[in-house]
């Protein structure tokens, strides 16, 4: 995932912080509902709901891939846009979360609780390396430095319901967003990019599996008298389905 590093730092890094505002806002609203909750299930019903929604899922996505024709070739700008929208198709079909989406839910799931502003900038930090991201621009430490000064004016810890402490850091992200020429109205056009260089790794891991399979195919005694190379790109996914 290092090859779409740079722009989780552009655009999920930064703007999900700034999501700090308010401890409340950024919980899901289910958290609140009182009497919202599922009516208690038996393990074994449980299971079964799980395996049902997972099978819908994976049934799902086959029914998708089987209409599509997807070109194994990651060097293709053309084909790698294609498999994308693909992709994306599966995704919102089965309802599956997109890798931005996935990014956020964790953000939210594993910073609800987290009550000061420091400790929530370290778990992001926590989340993007587990992910095997790097910061290329450096948004933490412009982050960190933003929170230092803002707690060195408060003479105290930020705590993400201080309503006024969090509206001076949001302002410091703000110029560190201009500095690094980060706008929210791009949001989508960062997230469009990142599916696609996602969508170029998974087609070089699907090359990579073919030719490899291939070349331990043609090792078998019964596979001689095949031709001695087969271009991926002239492979049907569909076939193999």
């Amino acid at each position: 995932m290092a090859l779409s590093s740079r722009l989780f730092s552009k655009s999920r890094l930064i703007y999900g912080s700034q999501i700090l505002l308010q401890k409340e806002y950024i919980i899901p609203v289910r958290h609140f509902a009182k009497g919202s909750a599922p009516p208690a299930l038996k393990g074994d019903q449980m299971l079964k709901n799980i395996f049902l929604e997972v099978k819908n899922k994976f049934e799902t996505a086959i029914g998708v891939l089987k209409n599509e024709k997807i070109t194994i070739d990651p060097e293709d700008p053309a084909a790698v846009s294609h498999y994308a929208k693909v992709m994306k198709t599966v995704r919102e079909k089965a309802n599956l979360l997109s890798e931005a989406q996935d990014i956020q839910s964790t953000i939210e799931i594993e910073t609800q609780d987290i009550p000061d502003a420091r400790t929530y900038l370290l778990t992001l930090k926590e989340i993007r390396t587990k992910r095997g991201l790097t910061d290329d621009l450096g948004a933490e430490a412009l982050m960190i430095d933003a929170l230092d000064k803002i707690e060195k004016d408060l003479k105290k810890p930020l705590l993400r319901n201080d309503k006024k402490g969090m509206d001076l850091l949001l302002a410091e992200f703000d110029k560190i967003n201009k500095k690094l020429g980060i706008r929210k109205e791009d949001m989508p056009k960062y997230e469009e990019e990142l599916e696609l260089k996602i969508a170029k790794a998974q087609l070089e891991e699907l090359k990579k599996d073919a030719l490899e399979a291939m070349e331990t195919q043609k090792k078998r005694e019964e596979f001689k008298d095949e031709p001695e190379s087969v271009d991926v790109k002239t492979l049907d996914i569909r076939n193999f389905l």
